[in-house]
């Protein structure tokens, strides 16, 4: 097992081969996202001014595409993605990785499960309870065993999983002997690993201008809150110089002031306090006579 393992690793960078260069196309779009969030998520910390330009410069931007790899495009419908030859080796490269992992496991299982099929081998020091015994007696089907009885199928999967930190100290971390990869690869068969960063998981590109449109309106609809609002203040409610009540009215005023500025400028609303004042006028006339 650990052989195989330290083989797997060496052919799998031999398959790596030289480490691609970033696309900056790629990376700005990538970039450009991470910054809106990076702007929804800690606009407390820059003033209200500043946060309002760097959104209504994100949204322009979202809304024409300026971040796209290819600006003009936007709206256009995608091709074919199986002539892109940049998707195509993607998935070549993915395919690869994931042969190497799921091709020795499977032979090895094949064989022990074929010569060694209920084959009992160790027999553990310390006494199990019976839920045990499907996890440690796979290929063995009998009920009057002892739990700690393990067989081969099982301790084969003991040693799989069990030897990672023996590869980490021979292979260092982030090594190709890893049996959760393997048994990730042999979930989604080799499709979904060759998915890269615009590419969805089932390993289609992106359409990075939906995504930016939806960014957009997550960016619209979120409101500036300067963390640093009557700082002062609530300095001095902490340390008990002022009442808590203080804050209440802070926030009450400035609740009422948004109202205030939002209200409607229609011209119904604005001929109302008009005609009241224009009928309290001729009432007052009235009384005069």
């Amino acid at each position: 097992m650990v052989l195989v393992g330290v083989v797997r690793h060496q052919v799998t960078v031999l398959l790596n081969g030289t480490p691609k260069k970033a696309d900056l196309k790629s990376a700005r779009e990538t970039k450009a996202l991470q910054r809106c969030g990076l702007l929804r998520a800690h606009g407390v910390h820059i003033p209200e001014h500043a946060f309002h330009g760097r959104k209504a410069f994100l949204s322009e931007a979202f809304e024409k595409g300026t971040y796209l790899k290819e600006p003009n495009t936007g709206n256009k419908p995608r091709g074919n993605v199986m002539q892109d030859p940049a998707y195509v080796e993607t998935m070549m490269d993915g395919m690869k990785k994931n042969m190497m992992n799921i091709v020795p496991q499977t032979v090895i299982m094949g064989w022990i499960n074929f010569f060694f099929s209920g084959f009992v081998l160790v027999k553990l020091p310390f006494p199990l309870t019976v839920r045990f015994k499907g996890m440690l007696q796979r290929g063995v089907e009998t009920h009057d065993m002892d739990v700690s009885w393990v067989s081969s199928l099982s301790w084969y999967f003991l040693n799989l999983f069990g030897l990672q930190s023996v590869f980490t100290l021979i292979l260092g971390s982030g090594h190709a002997a890893d049996a959760m990869r393997d048994m990730q690869a042999m979930s989604t068969m080799g499709m979904g690993n060759a998915a890269g960063p615009n590419l969805t998981p089932t390993g289609q590109p992106q359409d990075m201008h939906k995504i930016f449109l939806a960014e957009k309106e997550n960016l619209d609809l979120t409101e500036h809150e300067w963390g640093l609002e009557n700082v002062e203040t609530r300095l001095l409610v902490k340390y008990g110089k002022k009442p808590a009540s203080v804050l209440l009215d802070q926030k009450k005023a400035k609740i009422a002031k948004l109202a205030g500025r939002q209200a409607p400028s229609s011209p119904a609303a604005v001929a109302a306090p008009s005609a009241a004042a224009a009928a309290a006028s001729r009432k007052k006339g009235r009384r005069q006579v």
